[in-house]
């Protein structure tokens, strides 16, 4: 007589193993956390950085700053590059933002006030360059500088450098007031105007550091058309299949002004997807990332690790996406579908 087949019972895990499992997974996370500091120390000694702000090599940043009725407080060697910089008090009519900078918030500038108030202290010095004709700009310091305003001071501290280069390094200064896909991408696209107009056949990708992404660029003549863009939902497509161009940067606007033409025809009949699907009662928030992931011929993409290359152009990943959503099928949507973009971009946040 054959014995009755039974399950065998599952092993029970030890506490000991559990537990050791759960410290390895901790010490993996940790690893991956933990900061690596440099070995070999660089930049300058404390001996090495003070200096004269009479020096020859501040007089005449000294001299401009005083003819703009400002006070020079100090001067020293930035410590990583030695660049010399001046510590100085300056009128608050004498500082301008860049004028390629991202757009004024009163919210924000209301709030940083109130709180400057109510510290009793305006202590964090703005960042002032020396831009054209002498003007002195500060790259991170708009809200901080129209707070000063609000509050009614007349002079601000500055770390005023002679490098205008600086002037186009507002992405990786400006830490008062995080920027959004917007900001950045308008700011991008206006230094990318101002560096045309200075030298409109030097290389756009010579500036990949100044404009941080290539998408930005296209991102944000699409916002001068339209503020209300959702480009958040298009970065991931945008970030697969644009490049820096290596053609003047004069003509590669241009012609990112035509990707950016492109960009709005696709999102129109985004929209009327989006109110196809609305009308077959679907209310996800979610809508136009799902229509746009559906339409993105890149989405299933991955790119590895060092890969420079574009799976396409992106003339023709806009000419594939256009086509598919002129001909999107909306009855062939179903409710898990949306509900699964919902989760991947509650995720994503």
């Amino acid at each position: 007589m054959k014995k009755p087949v039974t399950r065998k019972k599952a092993a029970k895990k030890s506490p000991r193993k559990k537990a050791a499992r759960k410290k390895t997974a901790r010490q993996k996370t940790a690893a991956r956390k933990k900061l690596s500091v440099a070995k070999e120390k660089r930049g300058l000694d404390s001996g090495e950085m003070a200096i004269d702000p009479d020096s020859p090599e501040t007089r005449g940043l000294a001299a401009a700053v005083v003819a703009a009725d400002g006070a020079v407080l100090g001067a020293y060697r930035e410590p990583l590059s030695g660049k010399p910089i001046l510590l100085c008090s300056l009128p608050i009519k004498a500082v301008a933002p860049t004028p390629f900078q991202r757009d004024l918030s009163p919210t924000h500038t209301k709030r940083l006030a109130q709180k400057i108030e109510e510290s009793g202290s305006f202590l964090d010095p703005l960042i002032v360059v020396q831009g054209n004709e002498g003007r002195f700009w500060t790259p991170n310091g708009r809200h901080r500088l129209a707070a000063a305003k609000v509050l009614g001071l007349r002079q601000i501290t500055a770390l005023v450098s002679g490098n205008e280069d600086l002037a186009f390094r507002i992405l990786a200064l400006n830490t008062e007031k995080a920027h959004n896909l917007k900001d950045r991408s308008l700011e991008v696209v206006r230094m990318a105007r101002e560096l045309a107009s200075r030298g409109p056949r030097k290389r756009e990708s010579d500036f990949a550091a100044q404009f941080e992404a290539p998408e930005l660029i296209t991102l944000g003549l699409v916002y001068e058309n339209t503020g209300r863009f959702a480009g958040g939902a298009y970065s991931p497509f945008l970030k697969k299949v644009d490049r820096f161009s290596d053609t003047g940067i004069a003509s590669s606007l241009k012609k990112r002004e035509g990707y950016a033409a492109r960009l709005l025809s696709i999102e129109s009949d985004v929209k009327s997807a989006i109110a196809a699907l609305q009308a077959r009662g679907f209310k996800s928030p979610y809508l136009r990332n799902y229509v746009v992931a559906r339409i993105n011929p890149v989405r299933f993409h991955r790119l590895k690790k060092g890969d420079t290359q574009p799976p396409m152009t992106l003339a023709a990943g806009l000419t594939r996406m256009a086509a598919s959503a002129r001909k999107f099928d909306v009855a062939s949507v179903r409710e898990g579908e949306v509900a699964l973009v919902a989760a991947a971009a509650g995720g994503a946040g």
